[in-house]
C-alpha cells in the first residue's frame, strides 16, 4: 500500500502513515497531473489546494480513503467518492481554536478600527478621533451555525459581556439556553436581533448567498458581519451595496467567493469599514499540525483495517452513533453474510429486528453493516461507504423493528432476508461482554462463534450421520476444528431433522459439498465463508 501526501501538509503526517505503509510527499498538482499518478496510491491526503474531482477519483483505482487536513471538503467530489466506495475524512476539531480565535480577533479589530489605526500610526500620524470604535460589551452577537467553532466563539463573546442569539437547525433550544444564549428557530426572526453576526456554517445549496440583499434588509441598521466560514455564504455584491448605504456598518471577511481572483473582489474598494484577510482561519502552526496528525491517524487506522473517526460520507458511522453499538457491528455483518449465502432466490427485502439494550439505541450503523454483509455476497468492492448507495440503486428495501421484549442476551439482532421463494432468518447476540455468537439459524437454536469457514449440514437424526460426513471431509483433506449438532426449537423427537454446524480449517470445495449432499439422509449441505 502507498499514500500520497500533497499541498504542503506537515511532514509529521508522513511519519504517522509510514508506521503502516509507504508515503510519498509531492507538490500540489492539477487534475491531469494527479490523474497520471493517483492509480498507484491507496490513500490521498490533501489540504484545500488540490481539487479531487470525479476524474481523479475514477483514476484512483486503488483508493480507499481521502483525507482532508482541515474542516471543509469543498474541494472533494463526495458523491463520486461515495459511489466508488472511498471513505472521505476530515479534521473537524483540529483547527477549532484557531478558527474561533481568528473570528474573535476580526470582530474586535473591526469594532475598534485596529488595522487602519496601525497603518496611520506607523505613518507618523496621530488620528485618535478618526478611529473611534464601538464596544462589544452589552451588544448582541448572532451566531449562525452552532458547531464547535461557533460554540467557542460564543463562549468568548459571553465572557466579553455580549448577549447571544443562535440559529442552527441541528441544535436545540434547550442546549442553547443551557449554554447561555437564546435560540431563534426561524431565520426571519433572527436577522433583526444581532448587532454583530458571525457565520459558522458549511457552504451548501441552502447556505449559498445566505447573506444577500433581502436578508440584509431585515437586519439592524449599522450591523457588523464576520465571515470566517466559507466563501459564497455572502453575496459580495449585495454586501458591497449595503456597505455603501451604511446599512452594514462594517464587515470582516476571511473567505471569498473566488479566492483565486481576489483582485476582482468588490470588497477591496472599501477603507476602514472593511477588514479582509487571506483565509487565515486555520493558519496557525498548532492548527496545521493538529489537522495533519488527525487525518494521518485516520488514514493509518483505515489502512490497518480499522474505522475512521470523522468520515464525512458515512453519516451512520459518526462516532456518536457508532460507539454505543460498535461491539455489534461485526456480528451484524456476519449474520447478514450467512443469511445471504444460504438463501435461494432474488432478494426482495431485508428485515432487521433488535432486542434488549439495542432497542434503546440508534442502530443505523448496524443497518449499514447488514447491507454490507448481504451485498458483499454477490458484489465485489462493497464497503460501509457504498453499501447504502448500492442498496438504494437496486431498490432493496430495509425495515427495522425494535423490541423491548426480555431476552437471554444483553442485546440481539436478527436479519431476515425475503426472496420470491423463501425467507431466511439468522440471529446474533452478545452473550457476555465482547463475546458474540450466532444464536439462531431459522428454526434452530445455536450458540456458534462466527468463524471464517462454516459448513451447515441438515440431516435426518439417526446414527452414523456424523461419521459419514467426517469421512468425506477427511478424505478430501478438510480438517474439522469444532462441531455441534442442533435440533429444531422445541423438537426433541428422534426422527426430527437436525443440523451439523462444522467449523473447518480450510475451504470446502463444491465437489466435497456435493459428495456430502449425496449421503443418504443428508439434505442440501451449504458452505458459508465469513469475513472475520
Amino acid at each position: 500500500m502507498k499514500v500520497l501526501i500533497t499541498d504542503k501538509i506537515n511532514e509529521k503526517a508522513a511519519d504517522i502513515v509510514r508506521e503502516v505503509t509507504e508515503a510519498d510527499i509531492l507538490p500540489t498538482m492539477d487534475e491531469d497531473e494527479l490523474c497520471k499518478v493517483i492509480g498507484n496510491y491507496d490513500a490521498l491526503l490533501v489540504r484545500s489546494q488540490t481539487k479531487v474531482t470525479d476524474k481523479v477519483i475514477s483514476a484512483g483505482k486503488n483508493l480507499k480513503i481521502i483525507g482532508r487536513a482541515g474542516v471543509g471538503v469543498d474541494n472533494i467530489d463526495l458523491n463520486s467518492a461515495t459511489e466508488h466506495g472511498i471513505i472521505v475524512v476530515n479534521s473537524p476539531d483540529g483547527n477549532t481554536h484557531a478558527a474561533a480565535e481568528h473570528t474573535v480577533a476580526l470582530m474586535l479589530s473591526m469594532a475598534r478600527n485596529i488595522p487602519d489605526a496601525v497603518v496611520s500610526t506607523k505613518a507618523g500620524q496621530w488620528e485618535r478621533s478618526k478611529f473611534t470604535g464601538v464596544e462589544v460589551f452589552g451588544k448582541t452577537l448572532g451566531v449562525i451555525g452552532f458547531g464547535k467553532i461557533g460554540q467557542h466563539v460564543a463562549k468568548t463573546a459571553l465572557a466579553l459581556g455580549m448577549n447571544l442569539v443562535v440559529n442552527d437547525p441541528y441544535t436545540t433550544k434547550e442546549f442553547v439556553e443551557k449554554f447561555g444564549g437564546k435560540y431563534i428557530e426561524n431565520l426571519d426572526d433572527f436577522w433583526a436581533l444581532p448587532d454583530f453576526i458571525t457565520l459558522h456554517t458549511p457552504k451548501t445549496p441552502e447556505t449559498t448567498h445566505l447573506i444577500n440583499k433581502d436578508t440584509i434588509a431585515k437586519m439592524k441598521d449599522g450591523v457588523r458581519i464576520v465571515n470566517c466560514a466559507r466563501g459564497g455564504i455572502i453575496n459580495e455584491n449585495d454586501l458591497k451595496d449595503a456597505l455603501e448605504t451604511g446599512k452594514v456598518a462594517s464587515c470582516a471577511v476571511d473567505v471569498f467567493e473566488d479566492e483565486k481572483n481576489i483582485g476582482g473582489c468588490v470588497l477591496r474598494e472599501f477603507g476602514k469599514n472593511v477588514l479582509l484577510t487571506p483565509h487565515l482561519g486555520a493558519s496557525t502552526s498548532e492548527a496545521q499540525i493538529n489537522v495533519a496528525l488527525d487525518v494521518a491517524e485516520q488514514v493509518k487506522e483505515v489502512l490497518s483495517g480499522g474505522n475512521a473517526t470523522s468520515a464525512v460520507n458515512i453519516p451512520s458511522l459518526k462516532p456518536q452513533k457508532l460507539e454505543p453499538v460498535r461491539d455489534y457491528m461485526s456480528i451484524a455483518e456476519n449474520i447478514a453474510q450467512m443469511a445471504a449465502q444460504i438463501t435461494k432466490g432474488n432478494l426482495k427485502n431485508i428485515e432487521i429486528e433488535v432486542k434488549g439494550t439495542l432497542a434503546n439505541l440508534d442502530v443505523s450503523p448496524l443497518e449499514t453493516a447488514v447491507l454490507k454483509g448481504v451485498l458483499s455476497n454477490n458484489l465485489v468492492g462493497v464497503n460501509y461507504v457504498n453499501a447504502p448507495i448500492i442498496a438504494k440503486n437496486r431498490e432493496i428495501a430495509l425495515t427495522v423493528k425494535k423490541s423491548h421484549q426480555t431476552t437471554d442476551y444483553i442485546g440481539s439482532i436478527t436479519v431476515r432476508l425475503n426472496t420470491e421463494t423463501e425467507g431466511t432468518e439468522v440471529s446474533g447476540a452478545m452473550i457476555a461482554e465482547h463475546i458474540k455468537r450466532i444464536v439462531k439459524l431459522n428454526d434452530y437454536n445455536t450458540s456458534i462463534r462466527p468463524e471464517k469457514y462454516m459448513l451447515l449440514v441438515p440431516h435426518v437424526n439417526k446414527p452414523g450421520m456424523i461419521a459419514q460426513v467426517a469421512t468425506v471431509l477427511g478424505s478430501d483433506n478438510v480438517n474439522i476444528s469444532r462441531m455441534q449438532v442442533v435440533q429444531k426449537s422445541g423438537k426433541q423427537a428422534a426422527d426430527e431433522k437436525s443440523m451439523m454446524i462444522i467449523n473447518t480449517d480450510n475451504e470446502v470445495k463444491p465437489e466435497t459439498l456435493d459428495k456430502i449432499s449425496k449421503i443418504d439422509g443428508i439434505y442440501e449441505a451449504k458452505f458459508v465463508k465469513l469475513n472475520v
